[in-house]
């Protein structure tokens, strides 16, 4: 669906004037003062000039006996008398309790940051109007004015308590000493459990001013046994603040990605995640030095400290699982600074990201590297990117636009040989596209960065042979030359500022240290099939219809795949990606609309143990239609249109917990025969709309939005290959508040409060642009771009780019 800001003008009425406003798909979001409409100020009756009307008035009035009348003069100055006297004791009360009285709408002010109403609704000042109602649009009439800034509110809710908001990432269940826990840390734990657990507090952190400051602090094992470790993360931050990347390490190996959201005025915003970090039991089981890097920053304008607490969760569990037994050992690839109290990522294209590895074990059998991966400054919207024969388009108007097209692959080489790739997640932070659309429901993986497994089994011969390996992650985007005849286009090995890595491979060994590889033809590299991925690309250009040389808008796709084989007597691990991306950057630069798929199926298949083969499919489309606009003043206004989902299916012995049924499997640890799911499946889509807007000095923003997002994680039986429901939320938010929130936790259903839609929700009705309950979750999306205002003085436009996530500082 295209933006059409047409359909988003309404006009709405408040004490005092008439006023345009900008109504969301589901109600009112802000209003705008315009100049009032001829007839009695301050209401919508407007009294007319025709004086054969006004005869009639007249003529009735003479029909009324005279003592009749005098009776109603004295009952209206009677009433004049008693309405002024209400008015004098209701100031009396207001002034009391400290609330502010309606001011005329011709009274301007800044912008004001977003509150919070006694139902946690972050709503934007808008003078007497109540936000948590839907306008009465049958008689309001369109008003053809020019948006301004309306800041002030007196409303019922507003004199009420604040509400600290609750921001969640909806994501599958994680196992706790007491059984499947919700992520969000919702999950109460059950009445007369009696499971034996330690807790352990790894961090407490306020990150205010901690750039290059990361917080250092010395793990030593708690005392009980355990085999199981989970990580809860609680923070809680208020006042005006960017999303912030945050990486942890223990020792020189990253172990976790996350990033917090976007604070709100006091009381401010409160989140929690719960991570399950088992995968690194042999780092656990030894002392450590934990190094968490939250780089953030605090002045007058960016006033949002997160306070922050880290703990972990050690138990023994005797649990069922599909993933691969836990690792022998995990070799970090990484800038190993840990030695200098510093952080260990390595920042591509400025570094370069390799480790010469000299004492890989001789005695390994499986090998698999895992690669942490996502884009900061220019490089956070890669996936909005254009080609690079288009990066200056639009340079008279917007600049020149970041390139190296929409597309980008993380590469893992070994001895400079492509071992095996990566196609990114897009991950959206909670500032990302329209800030929001993440309130109070943050994007897929804004909390929990995802890492990739490749499995580097076939290298196994080369790998032990007693020398040294080079391991070097790089980022390829892109280049092309267009020409009359079509676009040549080749990979890159860098891409533009900037992308954080790291890596590290997890290591199975066998019995002794004799070799498990053989010497003689053994020792030989795995032949590798598709080196080269098939790219094709397009692009056409819509000339100005002025006389501009600019042009009007460019549409422009991008489409690869790649098929890659990696051979050895030891097995074959086996890559099959898809790629596509259509593009719309029109208005001259200033509107911008990608509709992207990205697809992939990956396999080991080992040659003899067939308990370590692994499987996984997925998909990853995206939709995002954005507008951005700046006015001559500076006040920055933007909106969009977001779709996101993610489906995977995976089976066999993965490393990470991360989609694995353990938390459903039921006790045994296969000595009762194989875990109860074979395999696991997620699906889920959340889609938004939303507002934002900031004053020209930065200090100052409003915004609100609305989304909804449903989540499935299902197993398939070991016995009967029945699919089975495990997890399943409903979750939909209005105005930055949850109205409502369907929930069933192993098929039994879990009480939210918000089982039904409240306040205006709608029931299971999607709200304009959605593709309601009955639809496939993964359809194609056409595209169709919104076209900017030009001529006004006011630019318009989506290019996202131009403001979020990109000065950081």
């Amino acid at each position: 669906m295209a933006w059409n800001q047409q359909q988003f003008l309404r006009p709405l009425l408040y004490p005092g004037n008439p006023a345009d406003s900008i109504s969301s798909s589901y109600g009112l979001t802000y209003s705008i003062p315009v100049v009032p409409r001829r007839g009695t100020y301050g209401t919508m009756n407007m009294a007319s000039s025709d004086v054969e009307k006004r005869v009639l008035v007249v003529d009735k009035a003479e029909l009324i006996p005279r003592s009749v009348k005098q009776a109603q003069t004295r009952r209206i100055l009677l009433s004049v008398l008693w309405l002024f006297a209400s008015l004098f004791v209701t100031s009396f009360v207001f002034y009391a309790l400290g609330i502010p009285s309606c001011r005329r709408s011709d009274d301007h002010e800044p912008f004001s940051p977003i509150t919070s109403t006694s139902n946690g609704t972050h709503a934007p000042q808008v003078e007497g109007i109540d936000t948590t109602r839907l306008a009465n649009l049958d008689s309001l009439k369109p008003q053809p004015k020019e948006r301004q800034i309306q800041t002030s509110v007196t409303s019922l809710s507003a004199a009420a308590e604040k509400t600290v908001l609750r921001n969640f990432e909806v994501a599958p269940p994680v196992l706790m000493p007491y059984g499947p826990a919700d992520s969000d840390g919702t999950t109460p734990i059950p009445a007369g459990s009696t499971q034996k657990a330690c807790t352990v507090l790894l961090m407490r952190r306020d990150f205010a001013f901690s750039y290059g400051d990361p917080y250092i602090g010395d793990y030593t094992p708690p005392s009980c046994k355990f085999n199981r470790v989970v990580m809860n993360f609680t923070v809680v931050s208020e006042g005006r603040q960017y999303d912030r990347l945050a990486l942890m390490y223990l020792g020189d190996t990253e172990v976790w990605r996350t990033s917090t959201a976007e604070p709100v005025a006091p009381p401010g915003i409160r989140w929690e995640y719960l991570k399950d970090m088992t995968e690194y039991l042999s780092l656990w089981q030894q002392k450590q030095k934990i190094i968490f890097d939250l780089g953030n920053l605090v002045n007058d304008k960016y006033t949002g400290i997160f306070n922050t607490t880290l703990t972990a969760t050690f138990f023994n569990s005797d649990v069922a699982t599909n993933a691969a037994p836990l690792s022998d050992l995990i070799i970090p690839v990484s800038a190993r600074q840990s030695a200098n109290n510093a952080v260990s990522q390595f920042t591509l294209p400025k570094d370069n990201a390799t480790n010469t590895i000299s004492n890989f074990p001789r005695n390994a059998r499986r090998a698999v590297f895992s690669v942490s991966a996502n884009g900061q400054g220019n490089e956070e919207f890669w996936w909005s990117n254009v080609l690079q024969s288009d990066v200056n388009a639009f340079s008279d108007t917007v600049g020149e636009l970041p390139g190296y097209s929409p597309f980008r692959e993380v590469q893992v080489l070994i001895d400079g040989q492509l071992a095996g790739v990566y196609w990114p997640f897009p991950v959206i932070f909670t500032g990302g596209v329209v800030p929001s659309l993440h309130r109070p429901i943050a994007g897929i993986e804004a909390f929990d960065l995802k890492e990739h497994e490749i499995d580097m089994t076939p290298w196994l011969a080369v790998l032990t042979d007693g020398k040294p390996h080079e391991f070097t992650i790089r980022i390829a985007g892109i280049n092309d030359t267009a020409s009359p005849s079509g676009h040549t286009a080749v990979l890159t090995d860098h891409v533009n500022e900037s992308w954080y890595v790291t890596g590290k491979i997890f290591i199975w060994t066998g019995a002794g240290n004799s070799p498990s590889i053989g010497n003689g033809n053994n020792r030989k590299p795995p032949t590798i099939d598709g080196l080269t991925p098939s790219i094709t690309l397009s692009s056409i250009r819509t000339p100005s219809t002025g006389n501009s040389s600019t042009p009007e808008s460019i549409t422009y796709t991008t489409s690869v795949k790649r098929s890659l084989h990696i051979r050895s007597p030891l097995g074959t691990w086996t890559q099959s990606l898809s790629y596509t991306n259509k593009g719309l950057v029109s208005a001259q630069g200033y509107n911008q609309l990608n509709d992207m798929l990205i697809s992939g199926s990956e396999s080991w298949s080992p040659s003899t143990n067939d308990d370590d083969k692994y499987k996984t499919s997925y998909t990853y489309p995206l939709y995002a239609n954005s507008s951005y606009s700046v006015s001559p003043t500076g006040n920055l206004s933007i909106s969009g249109h977001l779709i996101q989902g993610k489906t995977v299916s995976l089976s066999g012995a993965a490393v990470f917990p991360d989609y694995d049924t353990v938390a459903f499997n039921g006790n045994g640890n296969g000595k009762n025969g194989p875990a109860k799911y074979r395999e696991s499946r997620l699906e889920t889509e959340k889609e938004g709309e939303a507002w934002y807007e900031q004053t020209g000095d930065g200090k100052n923003s409003t915004g609100s939005g609305d989304s909804r997002q449903r989540f499935t994680f299902g197993g398939v039986e070991t016995r009967s290959g029945r699919g089975e429901e495990l997890y399943f939320r409903d979750v939909e938010s209005k105005a930055g508040r949850v109205v409502r929130d369907v929930k069933r936790l192993g098929g039994q259903a879990v009480a939210t409060g918000y089982e039904v839609v409240v306040e205006g929700g709608g029931g299971g009705e999607r709200g304009k642009g959605g593709r309601g309950d009955d639809a496939g979750v993964f359809g194609g999306v056409p595209v169709d771009g919104g076209e900017g205002v030009k001529g006004d003085g006011v630019k318009r436009g989506g290019a996202m780019r131009m403001f979020l996530g990109r000065n950081r500082f």
